[in-house]
Protein backbone atom coordinates (compact mmCIF):
# COMPACT_ATOMS: atom_id res chain seq x y z
CA UNK A 1 0.00 0.00 0.00
CA UNK A 2 1.42 3.38 -0.96
CA UNK A 3 -0.21 6.68 0.01
CA UNK A 4 -3.57 4.92 0.61
CA UNK A 5 -3.37 3.25 -2.83
CA UNK A 6 -3.61 -0.54 -2.96
CA UNK A 7 -1.70 -1.82 -5.98
CA UNK A 8 -3.00 -5.42 -6.10
CA UNK A 9 -6.52 -6.57 -5.28
CA UNK A 10 -8.06 -10.01 -5.93
CA UNK A 11 -11.09 -10.63 -3.67
CA UNK A 12 -12.00 -13.87 -5.49
CA UNK A 13 -8.76 -15.44 -4.16
CA UNK A 14 -10.02 -17.01 -0.93
CA UNK A 15 -6.58 -17.09 0.68
CA UNK A 16 -6.04 -13.38 -0.02
CA UNK A 17 -9.57 -12.59 1.11
CA UNK A 18 -9.28 -14.38 4.45
CA UNK A 19 -5.76 -13.11 5.15
CA UNK A 20 -6.12 -9.38 4.40
CA UNK A 21 -8.85 -8.62 1.86
CA UNK A 22 -11.93 -8.96 4.07
CA UNK A 23 -10.55 -6.71 6.81
CA UNK A 24 -9.68 -3.94 4.35
CA UNK A 25 -12.94 -4.28 2.43
CA UNK A 26 -15.06 -4.08 5.58
CA UNK A 27 -13.21 -0.99 6.81
CA UNK A 28 -13.83 0.78 3.52
CA UNK A 29 -17.46 -0.36 3.57
CA UNK A 30 -18.23 1.23 6.97
CA UNK A 31 -16.80 4.62 6.07
CA UNK A 32 -18.43 4.48 2.64
CA UNK A 33 -21.77 3.86 4.35
CA UNK A 34 -21.32 6.92 6.58
CA UNK A 35 -20.46 9.24 3.70
CA UNK A 36 -23.28 7.93 1.52
CA UNK A 37 -25.66 8.26 4.48
CA UNK A 38 -24.93 11.99 4.75
CA UNK A 39 -25.26 12.32 0.97
CA UNK A 40 -28.75 10.84 1.04
CA UNK A 41 -29.75 13.19 3.87
CA UNK A 42 -28.65 16.25 1.91
CA UNK A 43 -30.24 14.96 -1.30
CA UNK A 44 -33.61 14.49 0.38
CA UNK A 45 -33.49 17.45 2.76
CA UNK A 46 -36.05 19.29 0.63
CA UNK A 47 -38.63 16.64 1.53
CA UNK A 48 -38.23 18.18 5.00
CA UNK A 49 -37.76 21.82 3.98
CA UNK A 50 -41.14 21.88 2.20
CA UNK A 51 -42.83 20.94 5.50
CA UNK A 52 -41.54 24.23 6.91
CA UNK A 53 -42.88 26.23 3.96
CA UNK A 54 -46.17 27.55 5.31
CA UNK A 55 -48.52 30.11 3.72
CA UNK A 56 -45.96 32.93 4.11
CA UNK A 57 -43.77 31.23 1.50
CA UNK A 58 -46.54 31.47 -1.15
CA UNK A 59 -45.75 28.05 -2.69
CA UNK A 60 -48.74 25.82 -3.48
CA UNK A 61 -48.67 21.97 -3.28
CA UNK A 62 -47.97 21.59 -7.02
CA UNK A 63 -45.05 24.00 -6.66
CA UNK A 64 -43.67 21.99 -3.74
CA UNK A 65 -43.86 18.74 -5.71
CA UNK A 66 -41.98 20.42 -8.57
CA UNK A 67 -39.42 21.77 -6.09
CA UNK A 68 -38.52 18.34 -4.74
CA UNK A 69 -38.51 17.03 -8.32
CA UNK A 70 -35.54 19.29 -9.07
CA UNK A 71 -33.42 17.63 -6.39
CA UNK A 72 -34.48 14.20 -7.65
CA UNK A 73 -33.65 15.09 -11.26
CA UNK A 74 -30.17 16.46 -10.57
CA UNK A 75 -29.41 13.57 -8.23
CA UNK A 76 -30.18 11.15 -11.04
CA UNK A 77 -28.07 12.98 -13.63
CA UNK A 78 -24.92 13.30 -11.53
CA UNK A 79 -24.86 9.57 -10.82
CA UNK A 80 -23.28 8.90 -14.21
CA UNK A 81 -20.14 11.08 -13.81
CA UNK A 82 -19.87 10.05 -10.15
CA UNK A 83 -19.67 6.41 -11.25
CA UNK A 84 -16.62 7.06 -13.42
CA UNK A 85 -14.99 9.40 -10.88
CA UNK A 86 -14.02 6.47 -8.65
CA UNK A 87 -11.68 4.95 -11.23
CA UNK A 88 -10.40 8.36 -12.30
CA UNK A 89 -9.54 9.76 -8.87
CA UNK A 90 -9.68 6.76 -6.51
CA UNK A 91 -12.51 5.68 -4.22
CA UNK A 92 -11.00 7.28 -1.11
CA UNK A 93 -10.10 10.53 -2.84
CA UNK A 94 -13.50 10.92 -4.45
CA UNK A 95 -15.31 10.14 -1.19
CA UNK A 96 -13.42 12.99 0.50
CA UNK A 97 -14.30 15.43 -2.29
CA UNK A 98 -17.92 14.35 -2.68
CA UNK A 99 -18.48 14.60 1.09
CA UNK A 100 -17.02 18.11 1.34
CA UNK A 101 -19.05 19.26 -1.69
CA UNK A 102 -22.22 18.67 0.36
CA UNK A 103 -21.37 21.85 2.27
CA UNK A 104 -22.44 23.86 -0.80
CA UNK A 105 -26.16 22.91 -0.95
CA UNK A 106 -26.37 22.88 2.85
CA UNK A 107 -24.99 26.41 3.19
CA UNK A 108 -27.10 27.65 0.27
CA UNK A 109 -30.30 26.30 1.84
CA UNK A 110 -29.33 27.89 5.16
CA UNK A 111 -29.09 31.29 3.47
CA UNK A 112 -32.34 31.20 1.44
CA UNK A 113 -34.72 29.30 3.74
CA UNK A 114 -37.05 32.13 4.74
CA UNK A 115 -40.29 33.76 3.52
CA UNK A 116 -39.76 36.26 0.74
CA UNK A 117 -37.21 34.20 -1.17
CA UNK A 118 -38.20 33.84 -4.82
CA UNK A 119 -39.44 30.51 -6.11
CA UNK A 120 -36.69 30.44 -8.75
CA UNK A 121 -34.08 30.75 -5.99
CA UNK A 122 -35.64 27.84 -4.13
CA UNK A 123 -35.54 25.83 -7.37
CA UNK A 124 -31.84 26.54 -7.86
CA UNK A 125 -30.92 25.62 -4.29
CA UNK A 126 -33.04 22.45 -4.40
CA UNK A 127 -31.20 21.49 -7.60
CA UNK A 128 -27.86 21.94 -5.80
CA UNK A 129 -28.98 19.39 -3.21
CA UNK A 130 -29.08 16.84 -6.02
CA UNK A 131 -25.32 16.33 -5.80
CA UNK A 132 -26.00 14.29 -2.66
CA UNK A 133 -27.67 11.72 -4.88
CA UNK A 134 -24.44 11.20 -6.79
CA UNK A 135 -22.70 9.82 -3.70
CA UNK A 136 -24.70 6.63 -4.04
CA UNK A 137 -23.31 5.84 -7.50
CA UNK A 138 -19.67 6.41 -6.61
CA UNK A 139 -20.03 4.55 -3.32
CA UNK A 140 -21.70 1.50 -4.89
CA UNK A 141 -19.18 1.35 -7.74
CA UNK A 142 -16.33 1.57 -5.24
CA UNK A 143 -17.66 -1.11 -2.85
CA UNK A 144 -18.51 -3.39 -5.79
CA UNK A 145 -14.78 -3.57 -6.53
CA UNK A 146 -13.81 -4.48 -2.97
CA UNK A 147 -15.97 -7.60 -2.48
CA UNK A 148 -16.08 -11.05 -4.13
CA UNK A 149 -19.21 -12.05 -6.04
CA UNK A 150 -20.40 -14.37 -3.24
CA UNK A 151 -20.48 -11.39 -0.84
CA UNK A 152 -21.74 -8.66 -3.17
CA UNK A 153 -25.43 -8.98 -2.32
CA UNK A 154 -24.74 -8.51 1.38
CA UNK A 155 -22.10 -5.78 0.93
CA UNK A 156 -23.97 -3.74 -1.67
CA UNK A 157 -27.20 -4.13 0.28
CA UNK A 158 -25.58 -2.94 3.49
CA UNK A 159 -23.80 -0.07 1.74
CA UNK A 160 -26.98 1.10 0.03
CA UNK A 161 -29.21 0.44 3.04
CA UNK A 162 -26.96 2.39 5.37
CA UNK A 163 -26.98 5.23 2.86
CA UNK A 164 -30.74 5.06 2.39
CA UNK A 165 -31.20 5.50 6.16
CA UNK A 166 -30.02 9.06 5.60
CA UNK A 167 -33.56 9.74 4.32
CA UNK A 168 -35.48 8.91 7.54
CA UNK A 169 -32.72 10.42 9.68
CA UNK A 170 -33.05 13.88 8.12
CA UNK A 171 -36.83 13.52 8.43
CA UNK A 172 -36.49 12.60 12.12
CA UNK A 173 -34.30 15.63 12.67
CA UNK A 174 -36.97 17.71 10.95
CA UNK A 175 -39.60 16.18 13.25
CA UNK A 176 -37.48 17.01 16.30
CA UNK A 177 -37.07 20.62 15.20
CA UNK A 178 -40.77 21.10 14.34
CA UNK A 179 -41.84 19.43 17.59
CA UNK A 180 -39.54 21.52 19.81
CA UNK A 181 -38.73 24.82 18.07
CA UNK A 182 -41.75 24.96 15.75
CA UNK A 183 -42.23 25.08 11.99
CA UNK A 184 -40.43 28.41 11.59
CA UNK A 185 -36.86 27.24 12.25
CA UNK A 186 -35.71 25.14 9.26
CA UNK A 187 -32.14 26.38 9.65
CA UNK A 188 -31.73 24.24 12.76
CA UNK A 189 -32.02 21.11 10.58
CA UNK A 190 -29.31 22.36 8.25
CA UNK A 191 -27.00 23.34 11.10
CA UNK A 192 -26.92 19.74 12.34
CA UNK A 193 -25.37 18.53 9.08
CA UNK A 194 -22.33 20.79 8.79
CA UNK A 195 -20.20 18.93 11.39
CA UNK A 196 -21.45 15.57 10.08
CA UNK A 197 -20.30 16.43 6.55
CA UNK A 198 -16.86 17.37 7.85
CA UNK A 199 -16.70 14.16 9.91
CA UNK A 200 -17.52 12.05 6.82
CA UNK A 201 -14.71 13.67 4.84
CA UNK A 202 -12.19 13.22 7.67
CA UNK A 203 -13.20 9.58 8.17
CA UNK A 204 -12.71 8.87 4.46
CA UNK A 205 -9.30 10.57 4.49
CA UNK A 206 -8.07 8.58 7.48
CA UNK A 207 -9.61 5.15 6.93
CA UNK A 208 -10.45 4.51 3.26
CA UNK A 209 -8.28 3.27 0.39
CA UNK A 210 -7.95 3.70 -3.37
CA UNK A 211 -7.76 0.56 -5.55
CA UNK A 212 -5.16 1.02 -8.25
CA UNK A 213 -6.43 -1.93 -10.38
CA UNK A 214 -9.81 -0.18 -10.82
CA UNK A 215 -9.60 1.77 -14.07
CA UNK A 216 -12.18 3.45 -16.23
CA UNK A 217 -12.89 1.26 -19.21
CA UNK A 218 -14.51 3.13 -22.08
CA UNK A 219 -15.00 -0.13 -23.92
CA UNK A 220 -16.84 -1.62 -20.94
CA UNK A 221 -19.05 1.46 -20.67
CA UNK A 222 -19.98 1.26 -24.35
CA UNK A 223 -20.57 -2.47 -24.09
CA UNK A 224 -22.80 -1.95 -21.06
CA UNK A 225 -24.82 0.72 -22.90
CA UNK A 226 -25.36 -1.64 -25.83
CA UNK A 227 -26.31 -4.59 -23.63
CA UNK A 228 -30.07 -5.11 -23.33
CA UNK A 229 -29.72 -6.30 -19.74
CA UNK A 230 -28.44 -2.89 -18.66
CA UNK A 231 -31.71 -1.35 -19.78
CA UNK A 232 -33.90 -4.17 -18.47
CA UNK A 233 -32.27 -3.82 -15.05
CA UNK A 234 -32.67 -0.03 -15.27
CA UNK A 235 -36.40 -0.59 -15.80
CA UNK A 236 -36.57 -2.86 -12.75
CA UNK A 237 -34.55 -0.41 -10.69
CA UNK A 238 -37.01 2.35 -11.57
CA UNK A 239 -39.65 0.14 -9.96
CA UNK A 240 -37.64 -0.48 -6.78
CA UNK A 241 -35.30 2.42 -6.06
CA UNK A 242 -37.33 4.93 -8.08
CA UNK A 243 -40.28 4.06 -5.86
CA UNK A 244 -38.22 4.33 -2.67
CA UNK A 245 -36.73 7.74 -3.40
CA UNK A 246 -39.85 9.15 -5.06
CA UNK A 247 -42.08 8.13 -2.17
CA UNK A 248 -39.48 9.40 0.34
CA UNK A 249 -39.63 12.86 -1.19
CA UNK A 250 -43.42 12.88 -1.56
CA UNK A 251 -44.76 11.12 1.58
CA UNK A 252 -45.02 14.19 3.80
CA UNK A 253 -46.54 16.33 1.05
CA UNK A 254 -49.16 13.69 0.26
CA UNK A 255 -50.13 13.51 3.94
CA UNK A 256 -50.43 17.29 4.13
CA UNK A 257 -52.21 17.79 0.81
CA UNK A 258 -54.57 14.80 0.64
CA UNK A 259 -55.18 14.06 4.31
CA UNK A 260 -54.86 17.55 5.81
CA UNK A 261 -52.06 16.72 8.23
CA UNK A 262 -50.20 19.59 9.91
CA UNK A 263 -46.40 19.86 9.45
CA UNK A 264 -45.87 18.19 12.85
CA UNK A 265 -48.39 15.43 12.14
CA UNK A 266 -46.85 14.77 8.71
CA UNK A 267 -43.29 14.78 10.05
CA UNK A 268 -44.24 12.33 12.80
CA UNK A 269 -45.20 9.77 10.13
CA UNK A 270 -42.95 10.59 7.17
CA UNK A 271 -39.79 8.92 8.48
CA UNK A 272 -41.35 5.49 9.17
CA UNK A 273 -41.51 4.23 5.58
CA UNK A 274 -37.99 5.27 4.51
CA UNK A 275 -36.56 3.88 7.75
CA UNK A 276 -38.11 0.44 7.27
CA UNK A 277 -37.26 0.43 3.55
CA UNK A 278 -33.63 1.25 4.33
CA UNK A 279 -33.27 -1.34 7.08
CA UNK A 280 -34.60 -4.14 4.91
CA UNK A 281 -32.41 -3.43 1.88
CA UNK A 282 -29.51 -5.58 3.16
CA UNK A 283 -32.04 -8.35 3.80
CA UNK A 284 -33.07 -8.16 0.14
CA UNK A 285 -29.41 -8.54 -0.84
CA UNK A 286 -28.91 -11.47 1.54
CA UNK A 287 -32.07 -13.20 0.28
CA UNK A 288 -30.82 -12.69 -3.27
CA UNK A 289 -27.46 -14.27 -2.36
CA UNK A 290 -29.31 -17.33 -1.06
CA UNK A 291 -32.37 -17.72 -3.32
CA UNK A 292 -31.45 -15.74 -6.44
CA UNK A 293 -32.06 -12.07 -7.10
CA UNK A 294 -34.57 -12.65 -9.90
CA UNK A 295 -36.89 -14.75 -7.71
CA UNK A 296 -36.87 -12.19 -4.89
CA UNK A 297 -37.40 -9.34 -7.36
CA UNK A 298 -40.31 -11.11 -9.06
CA UNK A 299 -42.30 -11.64 -5.87
CA UNK A 300 -41.39 -8.18 -4.64
CA UNK A 301 -43.12 -6.64 -7.66
CA UNK A 302 -46.14 -8.89 -7.14
CA UNK A 303 -46.40 -7.69 -3.53
CA UNK A 304 -45.85 -4.06 -4.55
CA UNK A 305 -48.77 -4.34 -6.96
CA UNK A 306 -50.97 -5.66 -4.17
CA UNK A 307 -49.86 -2.93 -1.76
CA UNK A 308 -50.55 -0.26 -4.37
CA UNK A 309 -54.04 -1.69 -4.79
CA UNK A 310 -54.54 -1.17 -1.04
CA UNK A 311 -53.33 2.44 -1.37
CA UNK A 312 -55.70 3.13 -4.27
CA UNK A 313 -58.61 1.78 -2.19
CA UNK A 314 -57.59 3.91 0.82
CA UNK A 315 -57.18 7.00 -1.34
CA UNK A 316 -60.68 6.62 -2.78
CA UNK A 317 -62.19 5.89 0.66
CA UNK A 318 -60.15 8.66 2.33
CA UNK A 319 -58.98 6.20 4.99
CA UNK A 320 -55.73 7.44 6.50
CA UNK A 321 -55.13 4.26 8.52
CA UNK A 322 -55.44 1.91 5.55
CA UNK A 323 -53.43 4.34 3.42
CA UNK A 324 -50.55 4.27 5.89
CA UNK A 325 -50.53 0.47 5.97
CA UNK A 326 -50.38 0.23 2.19
CA UNK A 327 -47.92 3.09 1.68
CA UNK A 328 -45.48 1.95 4.36
CA UNK A 329 -45.68 -1.57 2.88
CA UNK A 330 -44.55 -0.06 -0.43
CA UNK A 331 -41.47 1.36 1.29
CA UNK A 332 -40.61 -2.01 2.85
CA UNK A 333 -41.08 -3.85 -0.43
CA UNK A 334 -39.14 -1.30 -2.47
CA UNK A 335 -36.25 -1.65 0.00
CA UNK A 336 -36.32 -5.43 -0.35
CA UNK A 337 -36.33 -5.08 -4.14
CA UNK A 338 -33.48 -2.56 -4.06
CA UNK A 339 -31.24 -5.19 -2.51
CA UNK A 340 -32.27 -7.99 -4.85
CA UNK A 341 -32.03 -5.98 -8.08
CA UNK A 342 -28.53 -4.71 -7.32
CA UNK A 343 -27.40 -8.26 -6.56
CA UNK A 344 -28.67 -9.30 -10.01
CA UNK A 345 -26.38 -6.92 -11.93
CA UNK A 346 -22.96 -8.57 -11.29
CA UNK A 347 -24.56 -12.04 -11.44
CA UNK A 348 -26.06 -11.35 -14.88
CA UNK A 349 -22.75 -10.33 -16.38
CA UNK A 350 -20.91 -13.23 -14.77
CA UNK A 351 -23.53 -15.61 -16.22
CA UNK A 352 -22.82 -14.04 -19.60
CA UNK A 353 -19.10 -14.69 -19.13
CA UNK A 354 -19.69 -18.35 -18.22
CA UNK A 355 -21.91 -18.80 -21.27
CA UNK A 356 -19.04 -17.55 -23.42
CA UNK A 357 -16.66 -20.16 -22.02
CA UNK A 358 -14.89 -18.14 -19.32
CA UNK A 359 -14.17 -19.69 -15.93
CA UNK A 360 -12.68 -18.72 -12.58
CA UNK A 361 -11.03 -15.32 -12.28
CA UNK A 362 -11.54 -14.55 -15.98
CA UNK A 363 -15.33 -14.82 -15.57
CA UNK A 364 -15.23 -12.86 -12.31
CA UNK A 365 -13.12 -10.10 -13.87
CA UNK A 366 -15.51 -9.85 -16.82
CA UNK A 367 -18.46 -9.63 -14.42
CA UNK A 368 -16.78 -6.88 -12.36
CA UNK A 369 -15.81 -4.97 -15.49
CA UNK A 370 -19.29 -4.90 -17.06
CA UNK A 371 -21.30 -4.62 -13.84
CA UNK A 372 -19.20 -1.70 -12.61
CA UNK A 373 -19.84 0.13 -15.86
CA UNK A 374 -23.54 -0.71 -15.86
CA UNK A 375 -24.23 0.23 -12.24
CA UNK A 376 -23.86 3.96 -12.77
CA UNK A 377 -26.26 4.02 -15.68
CA UNK A 378 -28.77 1.74 -13.94
CA UNK A 379 -28.58 3.83 -10.77
CA UNK A 380 -29.12 7.05 -12.70
CA UNK A 381 -32.12 5.75 -14.62
CA UNK A 382 -33.56 4.25 -11.44
CA UNK A 383 -33.32 7.59 -9.65
CA UNK A 384 -35.17 9.21 -12.56
CA UNK A 385 -38.06 6.98 -11.52
CA UNK A 386 -38.27 9.14 -8.40
CA UNK A 387 -38.66 12.18 -10.64
CA UNK A 388 -41.46 10.41 -12.50
CA UNK A 389 -43.25 9.66 -9.23
CA UNK A 390 -43.09 13.26 -8.04
CA UNK A 391 -44.26 14.62 -11.39
CA UNK A 392 -47.09 12.06 -11.45
CA UNK A 393 -48.19 13.23 -8.00
CA UNK A 394 -47.99 16.87 -9.10
CA UNK A 395 -50.20 16.22 -12.13
CA UNK A 396 -52.63 14.04 -10.18
CA UNK A 397 -53.16 16.70 -7.50
CA UNK A 398 -53.44 19.45 -10.10
CA UNK A 399 -56.08 17.53 -12.07
CA UNK A 400 -58.04 15.71 -9.37
CA UNK A 401 -57.00 17.04 -5.98
CA UNK A 402 -55.85 13.55 -4.87
CA UNK A 403 -53.02 11.14 -5.62
CA UNK A 404 -55.31 8.29 -6.72
CA UNK A 405 -54.58 8.57 -10.45
CA UNK A 406 -50.84 8.57 -9.75
CA UNK A 407 -51.11 5.38 -7.68
CA UNK A 408 -53.06 3.63 -10.44
CA UNK A 409 -50.25 4.42 -12.90
CA UNK A 410 -47.69 3.05 -10.41
CA UNK A 411 -49.67 -0.20 -10.09
CA UNK A 412 -49.63 -0.68 -13.85
CA UNK A 413 -45.88 -0.06 -13.94
CA UNK A 414 -45.21 -2.68 -11.25
CA UNK A 415 -47.18 -5.17 -13.34
CA UNK A 416 -44.88 -4.41 -16.28
CA UNK A 417 -41.80 -4.94 -14.07
CA UNK A 418 -43.18 -8.26 -12.79
CA UNK A 419 -43.74 -9.46 -16.36
CA UNK A 420 -40.29 -8.35 -17.51
CA UNK A 421 -38.57 -10.12 -14.60
CA UNK A 422 -40.38 -13.37 -15.29
CA UNK A 423 -40.01 -13.25 -19.08
CA UNK A 424 -36.29 -12.42 -19.15
CA UNK A 425 -34.81 -14.04 -16.04
CA UNK A 426 -37.11 -16.82 -14.85
CA UNK A 427 -39.06 -18.23 -17.79
CA UNK A 428 -37.87 -21.72 -18.72
CA UNK A 429 -35.76 -21.70 -21.92
CA UNK A 430 -37.44 -23.25 -24.93
CA UNK A 431 -35.98 -25.98 -27.10
CA UNK A 432 -35.21 -23.34 -29.70
CA UNK A 433 -32.93 -21.45 -27.33
CA UNK A 434 -29.38 -21.30 -28.61
CA UNK A 435 -26.88 -23.40 -26.63
CA UNK A 436 -24.78 -20.32 -25.96
CA UNK A 437 -27.70 -18.34 -24.51
CA UNK A 438 -27.01 -17.64 -20.82
CA UNK A 439 -29.41 -19.14 -18.28
CA UNK A 440 -30.40 -16.53 -15.72
CA UNK A 441 -32.66 -18.54 -13.39
CA UNK A 442 -30.00 -18.48 -10.67
CA UNK A 443 -29.21 -14.77 -11.09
Amino acid sequence: MNGRWIEEWDPEDEVFWERTGERIARRNLWFSVFSEHIGFSIWTMWSVMVLFMGPKYHVDPAGKFFLISMATFVGALVRIPYTFAVAKFGGRNWTIFSALSLLVPTAAAYVVMEPGTSYSTFMLVAALAGIGGGNFASSMTNINSFFPLRKKGWALGLNAGGGNIGVPVVQLIGLLVIGTAGATHPRLVLGVYVPLIVAAAIGAALKMDNLAPVKNDTGAALEAVRDKHTWIMALLYIGTFGSFIGYSFAFGLVLQTQFGRTPLQAASLTFIGPLLGSLIRPVGGAFADRFGGARITLWTFAAMSAATGVVVFASVQKSLGVFLVGFISLFVLSGLGNGSTYKMIPAIFQARAVSEGMTGEAAAAYGRRLSGAAMGLIGAVGALGGLGINLAFRQSFLSNGTGTAAFVSFLLFYAVCFTATWAVYLRRPTAATAPSEPVYAEV
